[in-house]
């Protein structure tokens, strides 16, 4: 099996929190943060991030090595993943939404149990659709004027987090033709900047890393975020990206598209299990509870650093940091969608992609 690296170099010791648990040591050994899709996507950007930072707080200072292991829109990954066994705490985990889709619904290439893994850090994130120049001028706030254009969008899969965008950019009545299986979102976007895709989307860390930049030089136009829920768990605007539109006011500004009734329910329902609870950090089955509380320390120091706030805004955006009982709250939410909207996606996917889960 290849797997491509990714080495975060410790901070220097001065600049470390106090030691997380004093009972654990992680001098001289290295951490294994696997990542389930490829280098390029927004969950390299965001082990990538957290990676050095938790090196600093971890006890010893370990060398926290990223991995990746691509396939099969992360079920690849997460299947390896549920065979492994505590060895030394040197073993992390990371999922994306992409993970957690297959699961909720009950995709037969799923071989994982979340409430088998133990949650150390969970945060959310938020994602932005973009359009190419062309296209990008017709936009006037509403879908209106793009329902004629037969777009090309990579995707990771029907089942994954991509569901999100799929069901969206069809609620606004949009002809959006997916061609499936690519290894990450940075995939996607790579096949936008080649011309091979003319509509995209990427989660917050890797449009603030890659595709900012192309709506800067001009090659993309921003359409739309899938929004961030307020604590009455109403959609509001992405704190990351305030000034782009929210898919909700989209629709509602869309001829034919509503923002109540079964599409719209389901669609919140993932949104809600894919974005706010969008990346979690786990450890393997059978961990002990002081190697556990470790890592819950460690990410509790990285996320209460001074400078953590300004950071992160700049990698992977504005969005509330889990750890502990809050991380296994946050884990709760993120894999459990009601029947309701599991059916209406099931059938969705039967429909438009011809995708059976039976």
């Amino acid at each position: 099996m290849t797997i491509k690296y990714f080495a975060a170099t410790a901070a220097s010791a001065a600049c470390l929190a106090a030691p997380a648990l004093a009972e654990v040591d992680f001098a001289g050994k290295t951490i294994e943060w696997v990542i389930p899709f490829s280098e390029t996507g927004g969950s390299a950007k965001w082990a990538n991030f957290f990676a050095p930072l938790l090196s600093e707080e971890l006890p010893g200072n370990p060398t926290v090595v990223v991995k990746f292991m691509p396939g099969a829109g992360s079920t690849k990954g997460a299947n390896w993943f549920q065979e492994q066994e505590h060895d030394e705490g040197t073993v992390l985990f990371g999922t994306s939404g992409s993970t957690q889709f297959p699961y909720l619904l009950d995709d037969p290439r799923v071989r994982y149990e979340y409430s088998d893994w133990k949650p150390v850090m969970a945060s959310g994130t938020g994602g932005v659709a973009y359009l190419n120049p062309t296209d990008g001028e017709k936009f006037d706030g509403t879908a209106n004027n793009l329902k004629d254009v037969n777009f090309i969008y990579g995707s990771q899969g029907a089942t994954r987090l991509d569901l999100v965008p799929l069901l969206a950019w069809e609620m606004l009545g949009m002809n959006v033709e997916p061609v499936f299986g690519i290894k990450g979102r940075g995939d996607g976007r790579l096949m936008f900047e080649r011309g091979e895709a003319t509509i995209d989307y990427q989660t917050s860390s890797s449009y603030l890393g890659a595709s900012a930049d192309l709506v800067e030089k001009g090659q993309a136009v921003p359409m739309m975020t899938w929004g961030a829920l307020d604590e009455d768990g109403n959609i509001v605007r992405d704190p990351t990206f305030p000034d782009i539109l929210t898919f909700k006011e989209v629709c509602e500004a869309t001829e034919g598209c509503e923002t109540e009734g079964e599409a719209w329910d389901a669609w919140k329902a993932f949104f809600i299990a894919g974005f706010p609870v969008q990346k979690i950090a786990f450890l393997p089955a059978g961990t002990p509870d002081d190697v556990i509380e470790t890592y819950t320390a460690a990410f509790d120091a990285v996320r209460n650093r001074e400078d953590f706030a300004q950071i992160a805004e700049k990698r992977v955006g504005k969005y509330p940091v889990f750890v502990g009982e809050g991380a296994a709250k946050a884990t709760q939410r993120g894999t459990t969608v009601s029947a309701e909207a599991k059916a209406f996606v099931t059938n969705w996917l039967q429909e438009a992609y011809g995708v059976s889960l039976k």
